[in-house]
């Protein structure tokens, strides 16, 4: 209702510029008929008015997201329940938020990759946030269950490597390749450090304002969706400079 509201002043003060002093003792209604009037009159003002809510929204966003960075970066970056590849003592650490059926995550893989092995002074934190359905759930149990056997990455490897969906089947598949005992596996997928390090996935990507998977957090760069390897260089290179 209350962006209801803003829209029909946005819309009101568009189609009739600077409203006398009277427009202050208009009933709801009658506004609503002058905004009415407006638009038949000028439709374009509709995209306009849009176009401005959209702006405001985004920069409050943005706002927001930059709040979360600056209070939030230690729990973000140096959160002991998250996994970290490349270099623990890397000077730029690089966030990834993904999910194993996520077909755009699995193609980050080799670009992620590929600058892990260009750049030997990143961190790497992968936040686990399975938000495609249950079997996602599933895989990222297994792959942070696997963390108890030392072998995380290798289990990590094997999801994103499966064709298709991950599956219960083909989730257990992947751990015996992996090497990992599936009997202990699958008591250790029970693990309450696993439930915190979901809800705590969650928590920071809602806060920075992320919908989907991959999302990267660089620096200060929130970096949504699949990223060329020559973008995540230069963010990383841009962090690094920046100090």
């Amino acid at each position: 209702m209350k962006q209801t509201l803003s829209a029909l002043g946005l819309v009101f003060s568009l189609g009739l510029g600077a409203a006398p002093a009277t427009a202050q003792e208009l009933t709801p209604e009658e506004v609503k008929q002058l905004a009415l009037e407006a638009i038949l009159e000028n439709p374009e003002i509709i995209m306009q008015a849009v176009e401005i809510l959209q702006n405001r929204e985004n920069e409050a966003q943005q706002l927001e997201a930059e709040e979360v960075l600056t209070s939030r970066r230690d729990e973000l970056e140096n959160d002991p329940n998250a996994p970290v590849l490349g270099n623990p003592e890397g000077d730029v650490t690089v966030v990834e938020f993904f999910d194993y059926n996520c077909p755009y995550c699995k193609r980050s893989v080799p670009t992620v990759t590929e600058l892990l092995n260009n750049d030997s002074n990143v961190r790497l934190v992968l936040r686990e946030w399975p938000i495609l359905g249950a079997e996602s759930v599933l895989a990222s149990r297994a792959a942070l269950a696997a963390r108890e056997q030392g072998k995380y990455e290798e289990m990590h490897n094997e999801l994103m490597a499966l064709n298709g969906r991950a599956t219960e089947t083909t989730i257990m598949e992947a751990a015996e390749r992996a090497g990992l005992d599936t009997e202990q596996l699958r008591t250790d997928m029970e693990a309450p450090e696993i439930d915190e390090h979901f809800n705590q996935s969650a928590a920071l990507a809602r806060a920075l304002g992320f919908s989907g998977t991959p999302s990267f957090v660089i620096g200060d760069e929130l970096v949504p969706g699949f990223v060329e390897l020559g973008v995540l260089e230069e963010l990383v290179e841009a962090s690094r400079t920046s100090g």
